[in-house]
C-alpha cells in the first residue's frame, strides 16, 4: 500500500462522500475513484458500502481507517524529524477540529511573519485523541479543548465556547430555544471507543455513561444525528450540516478552547508559538 493511496482512502472514510473527498485532496473524482477500488482489491475485501443513500465503512474499512492514521501520523513526524536533523527548522501543530477558527487562521498569520523561515505542518486529529498525538510524539503543541489527562503536560487556556445539543431538524427538540441535560436522558447519545480518555469522554456525555454509535470524527458524528436520531454535544459556534441544528444546553460547562505541550520542551519556535497564541485568542 502507497501512502498516497492511503490518504486518499483517510479522505473518503472521514467525508464519507467521495466528491467532498475529491475536493479535500485537490484533484477529480474518478482517479479518486479508481485508487479505492485498487486499494479494494489489495486488501481483498470492500472498504465502503456505496448505495443511493450515501457511503458508509464497512468492517474491514474500520479497521483500515484505524491503522491508516496512525501510519499516516508516523510517517509525517518522520519526514518532519528527518527535515529537523537537516538543519530545516520545522513545527508540527496538532489541532483538534478548529483550525477554520477566524483567530487560528490570525494566528498563522502571525507566526508566519514573524518566523519565515519556520515550516509549519498540520496534523488534524479526530475526537479520540484530545491531546492531538502530544504523548505519541507526533507533534509538538496543540490547539485542542479540554478536559483530559493533563499529566506530563503544560497547558493554557484560549477560550471558553458554549455548546448545545446536536439534533435533527425534525427532532421534537429541535423547535425549543433552549435545553438541559435532562431533556435528553432518555436519548442515545453518539459517543467515542472504548479507550478514549474518561475525562474527555463524560464531558461530551454530559456527565453520564451512555448508550449509542461510536464516532471518531466531527463529520461522524453528524451523520449519526442525521441518520439515527441520536443526539450529542458540539459547539455553537459551529455551522451544522443540512438537516441539522444547534440548540443551547444550559447546564453544560462551556469548551475551553486550549494550548498545550509536553512538559519540560524549551523549544524556542514553541515557546514564540504558545506567546503568539495567547496574544491572538485573548487579545
Amino acid at each position: 500500500m502507497e501512502l498516497r493511496t492511503l490518504r486518499y482512502f483517510v479522505a473518503v472514510a472521514e467525508e464519507l462522500h467521495f466528491g467532498r473527498a475529491a475536493v479535500r485532496l485537490h484533484m477529480s473524482q474518478p482517479p479518486l475513484s479508481r485508487a479505492i477500488k485498487q486499494l479494494e482489491t489489495e486488501v481483498g475485501a470492500a472498504l465502503f458500502d456505496r448505495s443511493p443513500a450515501g457511503v458508509r465503512l464497512t468492517p474491514v474499512g474500520a479497521v483500515l481507517l484505524d491503522e491508516a492514521r496512525a501510519l499516516l501520523a508516523r510517517a509525517d513526524r518522520v519526514r518532519d524529524r528527518v527535515a529537523a536533523a537537516a538543519g530545516a527548522a520545522a513545527l508540527t501543530v496538532g489541532i483538534l477540529g478548529d483550525s477554520t477558527d477566524p483567530r487560528a487562521m490570525r494566528l498563522a498569520g502571525v507566526y508566519r511573519r514573524r518566523h519565515p523561515r519556520v515550516e509549519i505542518h498540520i496534523r488534524e486529529t479526530d475526537l479520540t485523541d484530545p491531546t492531538c498525538g502530544l504523548r505519541a510524539g507526533l507533534v509538538d503543541v496543540a490547539l485542542t479543548r479540554r478536559p483530559f489527562d493533563g499529566t506530563g503536560l503544560t497547558v493554557h487556556e484560549l477560550r471558553a465556547d458554549p455548546v448545545g445539543a446536536l439534533l435533527r431538524t425534525d427532532d421534537p427538540l429541535a423547535r425549543r430555544d433552549s435545553l438541559k441535560l435532562a431533556d435528553l436522558a432518555d436519548r442515545r447519545w453518539f459517543r467515542f471507543p472504548d479507550g478514549t480518555d474518561p475525562l474527555w469522554q463524560s464531558y461530551w456525555n454530559g456527565g453520564e455513561a451512555r448508550e449509542g454509535p461510536v464516532v471518531r470524527a466531527v463529520q461522524e458524528c453528524r451523520q449519526a444525528v442525521l441518520w439515527n436520531g441520536t443526539v450529542g454535544m458540539t459547539l455553537l459556534g459551529h455551522e451544522p450540516t443540512a438537516g441539522l441544528t444547534v440548540v443551547p444546553v444550559l447546564d453544560m460547562p462551556p469548551s475551553r478552547l486550549v494550548v498545550a505541550w509536553n512538559e519540560g520542551d524549551t523549544n524556542p519556535l514553541l515557546r514564540s508559538f504558545v506567546q503568539i497564541a495567547l496574544r491572538a485568542y485573548r487579545g
